[in-house]
């Protein structure tokens, strides 16, 4: 029986196999054209075909994306130089409103690239593109230059914006969809995620902002609201809150001139509630730092005034650092463990805030049964009858 059953495993794990291989070299092209080679790309759900001619340097492609919606754009592209989006030629797909695939050349030159139609640093002859059950294919011949067969490829998928190519989304598929491929061999290779110095940046940009305004804005609030009940930390919890809150706008500061050096870098690409909620945190947190210096004295009757407006902006901030870098996390789509793990970092903070608030009620409902008690024993001594003789 054991035996049986570990037979009709392999057959399963065969079959599983076989009708993996069998997406790319099974597939039945519409006009009939037979390809010598197919690879199945390992993201987006997309293989390659082609045909490569020895006797003149050229190669026959068919880039197929499959279960693409009318709204999306797809691209394939090699690179001469370099491994990543800058400096490749693409090959691109774009769904006319009727129905009808346009297939064009676009060469990109920035990260901020419409895919314009431009002509390619090597000749394309033919290239067009069609719908098939919700699979795009672009077909196309390409005179490879300088003699080469092996290339760095990419290839990415994004919305349609206003009849033209959007920017592609920054998630892990969108990321890892480049690598290597030999016309003559067969090989194809992984490479590294796109993005290199960019990506680098953006990531740097979401560390320092989340450590900012999305943690230590808040621990710098927890200070001021808890340790100021606690007698023997006055008047160190204000030093404390204020080491806090100086520390996290600098940090913000920073996370937010990264931010404006992305946009600038990034023509094209826009996020715009991000970006506008960035903008606000940073008036706010600056209009923070200069009411600092105008703060009025304890017994001035302004004071009260100030502490609300100090304690609703505050707060305000706050809020919307952590809605920011939860877009943020949306928009950079790392890990989900370093999503997991700002959550842990926020409940954390929350059930420390919730104890101590009980606690601080505590102390603060003790102090004013022990005045009240206070102030009645003196009325008991006599302070009150001398009083009234007074």
């Amino acid at each position: 029986m054991g035996k049986f059953l570990n037979l009709l495993f392999c057959i399963l794990v065969s079959n599983s196999i076989i009708s993996l291989a069998q997406d790319c070299s099974s597939y039945n092209f519409r006009n009939n054209e037979i390809y010598a080679t197919c690879v199945s790309l390992p993201v987006q759900n997309s293989n390659l075909h082609w045909n490569y001619h020895s006797n003149n340097g050229t190669v026959d492609v068919a880039y197929r994306h499959a279960g693409v919606s009318t709204s999306t754009w797809v691209a394939w592209a090699l690179n001469l130089n370099g491994s990543g989006m800058v400096g490749s030629q693409a090959l691109v797909a774009l769904p006319n409103s009727n129905g009808s695939v346009q297939a064009y050349t676009s060469s990109v030159d920035s990260y901020g690239t419409g895919l314009q139609q431009t002509p390619l640093s090597f000749d394309v002859p033919t290239i067009r593109a069609e719908r098939v059950n919700g699979d795009v294919i672009i077909y196309a011949t390409l005179v490879l230059p300088s003699g080469r067969t092996s290339f760095n490829q990419i290839w990415q998928s994004g919305p349609i914006s206003n009849g033209a190519p959007g920017a592609h989304p920054l998630g892990s598929e969108n990321r890892n969809s480049l690598g290597t491929v030999d016309f003559i061999t067969g090989q194809t290779g992984a490479g590294a995620p796109v993005g290199g110095s960019l990506l680098h940046r953006r990531n740097t940009h979401g560390v320092l902002n989340a450590v900012s305004w999305g943690i230590l804005m808040p621990i710098g609030a927890m200070v001021a609201r808890y340790l100021k009940v606690f007698k023997v930390a006055n008047p160190a919890w204000f030093y404390i809150h204020i080491a806090c809150q100086a520390t996290a706008y600098g940090v913000g500061v920073a996370g937010w001139g990264t931010g404006l050096k992305l946009g600038s870098d990034s023509e094209g690409i826009k996020y715009t509630s991000h970006r506008n909620i960035g903008i606000t945190l940073f008036a706010l947190g600056t209009l923070q730092v200069f009411a600092l210096l105008l703060r009025p004295k304890p017994d001035n009757k302004y004071r009260k005034y100030w502490n609300i407006y100090h304690g609703g902006v505050g707060y305000t901030v706050i809020t919307l650092g952590i809605i920011n870098v939860f877009k943020g996390l949306d928009i950079l789509d790392p890990e989900k463990k370093w999503k997991h793990a700002y959550i842990g970092v926020l409940i954390s903070l929350g059930a420390i805030a919730a104890i101590l608030e009980a606690f601080t009620w505590f102390i603060v409902l003790n102090r004013k049964k022990e005045e009240k008690q206070v102030n009645g024993g003196h009325g008991a001594n006599g302070y009150g009858h001398s009083n009234g003789q007074a």
